[in-house]
């Protein structure tokens, strides 16, 4: 994960290329009205003539000024633009950070989620700053979070170690989402002596009743080098892309077991997106990663052929 001692480092080596990119990852990149990403991964285990467009969002950190919302909600009309078949939300949408002019309540921006459209619908899972922003759940090891409350009551399920069987022309898939890996902190105040996660992936795999593919949410990337290939797809956020990103190289987050899980398109025993979200963690800065909507396409429609 992100630490704020390799982040601050990452920020400080920017200051030595000169104020003005130091100010441009402050005030700049951060506020970017979001580009959107696109991958079209081929998974040997997703039929190629089942297609499905996936509009992903991931790290919203809503708070003033740097994610109002005012921005959420353009952020809403921009993936309803993509028209996708299906809409996952992943995690971390309390802010990350103290530098801030107002925390939003969730109630106000579970509200403009609640906006998403999709087919198919919207899903989302936890992250682990949903999880460390709620004291008594820290407290009790366990429960729904304050952010996890909302998105239900605004309509949107919540996937903990659970599953959907959803269906698009006719053709079966899964939708898994885990429990957030770093969900809870060590510390007197919890009483927790190590921290540890709210993820079960065997438990939400063997919930899979059938051999339909399965696309796999999970906040952080860095469960990956588990997943079995009866997983198609994973797709993650939790990393900012680094947040700093130099030349494609992203120095607050080394490998994880010699694999570099920050950012992009990868191939492991399944296909990996890792997106590069939308707010800040730690401090409110961005370079080289600006803020981003992820589109993923799976699959191709069959080629109509003229007599």
């Amino acid at each position: 994960m992100i630490s704020r001692r390799h982040l601050i480092r990452s920020v400080g080596g920017l200051s030595a290329l000169g104020i003005s990119t130091a100010a441009y990852g402050v005030g700049v990149e951060p506020e970017l009205r979001p580009r959107i990403t696109r991958y079209h991964p081929t998974p040997r285990q997703w039929p190629v003539d089942l297609p499905l467009k996936i509009a992903v969002i991931a790290d919203i950190h809503a708070c003033d000024p740097w994610m109002s919302l005012e921005r959420i909600e353009g952020i809403v009309d921009q993936t309803n633009a993509i028209k996708p078949d299906l809409i996952a939300l992943l995690g971390d949408y309390v802010a990350g950070h103290h530098h801030v002019t107002r925390i939003i309540p969730a109630a106000e921006w579970a509200r403009l989620l609640a906006g998403l459209k999709a087919p198919l619908g919207v899903h989302a899972v936890m992250g682990n700053h949903d999880y460390w922003d709620d004291k008594v759940v820290q407290r009790a090891g366990h429960g729904p979070t304050v952010a996890h409350r909302a998105l239900e009551a605004a309509g949107i399920p919540v996937y903990e170690n659970d599953v959907a069987r959803l269906t698009k022309d006719g053709r079966s898939f899964w939708l898994a989402g885990l429990g957030d890996q770093l969900a809870y902190v060590p510390g007197p105040r919890y009483g927790h002596a190590r921290s540890f996660g709210a993820d079960d992936l065997n438990a939400t795999l063997a919930k899979i009743t059938d051999d339909a593919p399965i696309v796999l949410l999970a906040h952080e990337p860095y469960i990956a080098t588990r997943v079995p290939a009866r997983v198609a797809l994973q797709l993650s956020g939790h990393t900012h892309g680094g947040q700093v990103r130099l030349l494609g190289w992203s120095p607050a987050l080394p490998r994880q077991h010699g694999v570099p899980l920050v950012y992009g398109h990868l191939r492991l025993k399944c296909d990996v997106v890792i997106s590069g979200g939308l707010g800040c963690s730690i401090i409110p800065v961005r370079v080289g990663v600006p803020p981003e909507i992820v589109e993923v396409t799976l699959g191709r429609a069959p080629v109509e052929t003229v007599s």
